[in-house]
């Protein structure tokens, strides 16, 4: 028997509030299926879709099957967004780096586009993980009214209300705020790596490295040779010959 979802009190974040917005350059951008007018824009949907749930995919993580039923139709954004939570990728990068709290918690930003409201709704999504496992999970929040009525079937999840009117600075973005792996998995990969910013501070173009024939090149071992210097002979005033040294008229 399933475990019905365990209830929680939502809270008045920015996504819940209702405000008269202008549009702008910092204000979102909705990539929807809906006005795709050629392929060059669905090509951008499928680099936001990438974007909001891997941050950034190589060319080893992505889905080109998925990709190509979603370019001719067979797939909603939905479904596209579906099989990339359910993607190796994603489960090698979240899910096995993270406890199953804070894997709650970023799907949660990534899915529904807001922060977790409390410890409470991390506990309740952690029983649903826990009892139906991530493919279970994963349908019941895209199957929550929360995304339908955000989201819908054709548009891409993005982080809702991020950058308010009447502050200067908006929240945080998602990616910035809940890296993909957590400061266990960070401090056992060795982050921050010391080695690699000393060879950042270190580095030299190419065009301004030494060639062949450069004297700097040969300057670590000029300074492997150890020169004697001539000694100074010590001369007393005593064995001077005065005579001998006035110059003769």
């Amino acid at each position: 028997m399933a475990l019905p979802l365990l209830n929680y009190s939502p809270v008045s974040q920015n996504q819940r509030v209702a405000a008269y917005e202008v549009g702008g350059d910092e204000q979102p951008r909705v990539f929807t299926t809906e006005n795709i007018l050629s392929s060059g824009d669905m090509d951008t949907l499928i680099k936001a879709a990438y974007r909001q749930i891997f941050f950034h995919a190589f060319a080893w993580d992505r889905e080109p099957f998925l990709e190509s039923q979603l370019r001719n139709g067979q797939l909603t954004v939905r479904d596209f967004i579906r099989g990339l939570l359910l993607s190796k990728t994603f489960y090698n990068s979240f899910y096995e780096k993270n406890s199953n709290y804070r894997f709650v918690e970023q799907c949660v930003q990534r899915v529904l586009g807001r922060d977790v409201y409390s410890e409470r709704e991390k506990i309740a999504w952690s029983i649903v993980v826990a009892t139906k496992g991530i493919k279970g999970f994963v349908d019941a929040l895209l199957n929550s009214e929360e995304y339908l009525s955000s989201f819908g079937y054709d548009t891409v999840p993005y982080q809702r209300r991020r950058i308010l009117p009447s502050r200067t600075e908006g929240e945080i973005p998602f990616n910035i705020k809940s890296p993909r792996y957590d400061a266990y998995y960070r401090a056992q990969l060795g982050f921050p790596q010391i080695i690699w910013q000393n060879q950042v501070r270190t580095f030299v173009p190419q065009d301004k490295q030494a060639k062949a024939g450069d004297p700097t090149l040969f300057m670590n071992m000029a300074q492997t040779v150890a020169a004697q210097p001539n000694p100074v002979p010590r001369v007393s005033a005593q064995n001077l010959d005065y005579l001998a040294l006035v110059p003769k008229r």
